[in-house]
């Protein structure tokens, strides 16, 4: 009995140690890659460096258009993608039953498109969003003329939100399915109909999920280049983007340009590390700020 529960506690403890190393690991590896990225671009990084546009061969200058793309490419790839994702998730989990023949399918389709490659979605883009769609568009509103066929930050955002979509869906379905059944019921019960159930009921209940997924998003998409290469993002743009149809610089592609185009990598590697410090917090930046909301939203909804 002795031995049972010695050897009991021993496997229980190198458990407890082996979990606790894993996640040191991994705490250590995102400092590490921190420390790193911010050792090799402080020295780089100034207030010209973030408010002056690029020039001299992109040697010189600033990266405020490419702060600017970034930032946009954002916000228009979640104002199109959040809502997208949520209805979906609201449909799975709301109007389709378990024994639905059409549910199975949606599932498999998110699942499939979680799984497809980055690059894979820029063709798509480039296929469907600039060759049929934009040139579509020219046909019938701009004959002779060159306007939505070509690269730009609307089809640029469309395509990245698509890429982000399982993320969204996924985790807005998870927080749906956390509202109790009672309340859904209590709710029907009061004479309220499916819809105003879930507008008023399941919805608020479910916002904190909802901004998860917008945060995920966020995350998934700042960093993601691939996917823009063939749908917007251009090589040396000094301009901000004016209008929808608009190319513009991203800070991802800024860095994958400087680090395999470049002349001299060596001389542009200050530039790199600083480019990639401030892609850094910009992304954090918007993940605070949606974390911030959803902490806000949350203790709303407690003191209620």
């Amino acid at each position: 009995m002795f031995s049972f529960a010695l050897k009991k506690k021993i496997y229980g403890n190198s458990l407890a140690w082996a979990t606790g190393v894993a996640a040191f690991s991994v705490v250590a590896a995102v400092l590490i890659i921190m420390g790193i990225i911010f050792y090799g671009g402080w020295g780089s990084l100034s207030w010209d460096f973030i408010f002056a546009s690029p020039k001299g061969g992109m040697t010189e200058g600033g990266i405020f258009p490419a702060i600017i793309g970034t930032f946009l490419l954002v916000v228009i790839m979640s104002v199109v993608g959040v809502p997208i994702g949520t209805v979906t998730a609201i449909y799975l989990c709301e109007f389709v039953s378990s024994k639905n023949k059409i549910a199975p399918l949606i599932r498999f389709a998110v699942n499939t498109l979680a799984g497809i490659p980055a690059i894979v979605f820029g063709l798509f883009g480039l296929g469907f969003f600039i060759q049929f769609a934009g040139s579509g568009l020219d046909s019938l509103f701009n004959p002779g003329t060159i306007k939505w066929g070509q690269p730009n930050i609307l089809w640029a955002s469309l395509t990245m939100a698509l890429l982000t979509l399982p993320v969204v869906i996924v985790s807005v379905e998870e927080a749906i399915k956390t509202v109790p059944r009672e309340l859904r019921d209590a709710s029907l019960a009061l004479g309220a109909t499916k819809w105003e159930t879930i507008t008023k009921v399941v919805l608020p209940n479910s916002i904190t999920g909802i901004l998860t997924g917008a945060i995920l998003a966020v995350s998934r998409g700042a960093g993601e280049v691939a996917p823009i290469l063939f749908t917007g993002a251009a090589y040396f743009l000094p301009e901000l983007p004016h209008a929808l149809h608009s190319q513009f610089m991203e800070l991802g592609y800024h860095v994958y340009i400087m680090s395999t185009q470049s002349t001299n990598v060596e001389e542009t590697k200050g530039i790199q590390y600083a480019t990639t410090l401030v892609l850094l917090i910009l992304t954090f930046t918007l993940n605070f700020s949606a974390i911030w909301l959803r902490y806000q939203l949350r203790k709303r909804a407690v003191r209620q």
